[in-house]
């Protein structure tokens, strides 16, 4: 009788390994199989008998099932994500190939293991932006239509709440963040608080603070998040270090 295996999806946060929880450490360091993206994996060491299994940018649902592959051949297996894999990340495409795979897969032991999100990361470099209602919208059209990004935009910006973009610009779609942009100028006011928070964690990390007036869209690729304030989000002036931003935990109702 086969030995029964096991999968976890593991947040490795934005970057840096302070970011890695201890649960996620620890599910890590104990697998037989380490499944993720090549840049991920390079963060990781390997332990003694451990296999490392790369694939690039682009193949998530393929990962995931041949992360379920593995582990439905015994082994233990921890599937890697940047992140936190619940939020635009590996946990959606394992319970996609679950739902749409082999019937034998529904039975596997699966755990999603939290990280720290990018939105979480950006945050806390700055203060408390995320402190009252925020949505988040990734800005990819590569599974979704653009009229359908553009509609959440805008009743997002229409209800008000702080906005967190992810996947702003690449190589293949470097325009859509100016067209973002250009719709929120139209719903939103130029005073708005907005945040590009590139490559949080990283050595190369960077941090703007502007407003909607002044934003520049074309600074943005795939390792920046985005967050736009509500009407009611704050920016604090600082002598030197980096303004604070924060988003009041009410709203003031006129009277």
């Amino acid at each position: 009788m086969s030995t029964p295996g096991s999968l976890r999806i593991v947040g490795l946060g934005p970057g840096g390994d302070a970011w890695i929880t201890p649960e996620a450490s620890c599910f890590i360091a104990h697998a037989t199989d380490l499944v993720g993206y090549a840049p991920y994996l390079k963060r990781l060491p390997l332990t003694k008998g451990q296999k490392r299994h790369q694939s690039g940018n682009g193949a998530e649902v393929e990962r995931a099932r041949h992360a379920l592959g593995l582990a439905g051949d015994g082994r233990h297996v921890a599937l890697v994500s940047g992140g936190d894999p619940g939020i635009f990340a590996m946990a959606a495409a394992v319970f996609e190939a679950i739902d749409e795979g082999e019937p034998r897969w529904r039975d596997i032991d699966v755990a999603v293991i939290p990280g720290i999100s990018a939105m979480q990361a950006a945050a806390a470099r700055i203060g408390a932006p995320l402190g009252h209602d925020f949505c988040a919208i990734s800005l990819s059209d590569n599974l979704k239509p653009w009229p359908l990004v553009e509609k959440r935009l805008a009743l997002a910006a229409s209800a008000d709440f702080v906005i967190a973009l992810y996947n702003p610009a690449s190589v293949a779609r470097p325009r859509r963040i100016h067209d973002a942009f250009a719709l929120l100028r139209g719903l939103k006011p130029a005073s708005t608080p907005v945040v590009f928070a590139r490559a949080v964690g990283r050595e190369d990390e960077h941090i703007s603070i502007v407003t909607l007036a002044g934003a520049d869209p074309s600074i943005a690729g795939m390792s920046t998040l985005i967050i736009v304030g509500s009407s009611e989000t704050r920016i604090i002036p600082r002598a030197g270090p980096t303004p604070f931003v924060y988003t009041p935990r009410g709203v003031k109702v006129p009277r």
